[in-house]
């Protein structure tokens, strides 16, 4: 059996036409993984292609299942591979977050869908594939077993295309439930992978760099902290994500310092206590943003500050507000959103019955652009303001400041405002028009 293993990329994110550039991109982990749950008794050939980091020449591909996973701004392009594939009489199967959100809408292009985490569904589908006997659907059953979750062969990653390789996973699922959010649909619960699985993992990477891509990993306090005890004699440096809850807990701040982490992707969505209580976020505390800052930072810990407008409870000088905290704060690497609502979720459905869905171009469903009616500004200043703010945090005296009072993980932090000030310049040229020709392959 041939398998290729497809991950899709629409506007600045694709190779070439794309802006975001080579040192920002870690390797993903669904297409390895993906290739590492291949069972062994198929005896399969396979090929992976990321659009983010190549180019796909789908005339030359031959293979007898191509799978494809895909986020909702990809999800389009997807489906005409989807489509193509299987008028050459090709199986086609999908999964990914789109397709968790929307299985319906994906059957209607592919042979079936994979919902949810894939460790026990992908390897039965192809399976029963070899047997003939797809079925439509694959559902993941309610709690991971992490007896499936293999070791990743990381042979089958093109190493020179990323900044690292080595990415893994300890937590999945989130037990908060923000409005805006689908992780909490595209993977329900809240699940801990066995420790001694994780710091197996990392010791058998090469390199001294780590990225870990667990969307909430520290809402168990204590998991993290064990964590952290277990990572420290590996000596690894390492980037995670985090809630702002961090800023009550100094002793899981000080081992994480101990353990290697040298940034974190921290959401705090906004600077309005308001708007945060209003998308189910009232645990981010806006009065304690600065001292969480400043507690990391102590620590040699930088921040990638993630920022959401859009909000039903942001005017025009929402903008405002995040720059001057941006800046004061001196937040290493901000980074700034539109709020969206991504089809299948409760936060769509509600913007739907109320009428401010503006279009279902899943293209533009990217956090980049503005799918719906805002309630306290119109489209048209939502998105200049969302423009605005990108290039005004990544003015070179800006830049400068941040780095030089933060002084945080500079080996990354140079190049990585490097990488998003050209990011910023390059934004406001993906258009409607330029994203939907991106749809067709």
């Amino acid at each position: 059996m041939k398998i290729v293993l497809i991950l899709p990329r629409v506007g600045i994110y694709k190779y070439k036409s794309g802006a975001f550039l080579k040192f920002l991109r870690y390797s993903p982990l669904t297409m390895i993984t993906l290739a590492s749950l291949v069972p062994k008794s198929l005896n399969a050939e396979i090929e992976i292609y990321d659009e983010g980091v190549e180019e796909i020449k789908k005339d030359s591909i031959t293979a007898d299942v191509v799978g494809i996973t895909a986020i909702t701004g990809a999800s389009l392009r997807a489906y005409a591979y989807a489509d193509y594939f299987r008028k050459k009489g090709i199986k086609v199967i999908m999964g990914g977050v789109h397709a968790t959100l929307n299985p319906e809408e994906a059957k209607k292009h592919v042979d079936s869908v994979v919902i949810g985490h894939a460790y026990e569904t992908w390897p039965t589908a192809l399976l029963d594939l070899h047997n003939n006997r797809l079925k439509d659907y694959y559902y993941p059953p309610k709690k991971i077993d992490f007896n499936y979750v293999v070791n990743i062969d990381r042979n089958f990653i093109k190493k020179k295309n990323f900044i690292t390789v080595n990415s893994t996973q300890a937590v999945f699922g989130c037990p908060n439930s923000c409005d805006f959010c689908v992780t909490p649909i595209s993977c329900k619960g809240y699940h801990h992978r066995p420790i001694k699985d994780v710091v197996n993992e990392i010791s058998k990477m090469s390199g001294k760099y780590v990225v870990f891509v667990d969307p909430s990993p520290i809402e168990n306090v204590n998991y993290a902290k064990e964590l952290c005890r277990a990572l420290t004699p590996l000596k690894k440096k390492w980037t995670g994500l985090a809630t702002t809850r961090l800023v009550k807990e100094r002793e899981l701040m000080d081992l994480m310092e101990k353990s290697g982490c040298k940034g974190l992707l921290i959401g705090f969505e906004s600077l309005s206590q308001n708007s945060c209580d209003n998308i189910n976020k009232g645990f981010n505390s806006v009065a304690d943003y600065y001292t969480l800052v400043k507690e990391l930072h102590k620590r040699g810990i930088a921040i990638n500050g993630c920022f959401v407008h859009g909000l039903d409870s942001d005017d025009k000088d929402c903008f405002k507000r995040t720059l001057d905290f941006v800046v004061k704060a001196d937040i290493d690497l901000p980074r700034f959103t539109i709020c969206t609502p991504f089809p299948g979720t409760p936060f769509y459905e509600k913007l739907k019955s109320e009428g401010r869905i503006l279009t279902n171009n899943w293209a533009l469903y990217n956090a980049q652009h503005v799918v719906f009616k805002p309630k306290n500004m119109t489209p048209d200043e939502l998105i200049e303001g969302h423009h605005k703010i990108w290039k005004d945090a990544y003015r070179t005296s800006y830049i400068l400041k941040r780095l030089l009072l933060s002084r945080a993980f500079p080996e990354f932090a140079v190049l990585a405002n490097i990488g998003y000030k050209y990011y910023s310049t390059q934004l406001p040229l993906f258009d409607e028009e330029r994203i939907n020709m991106d749809t067709v392959i």
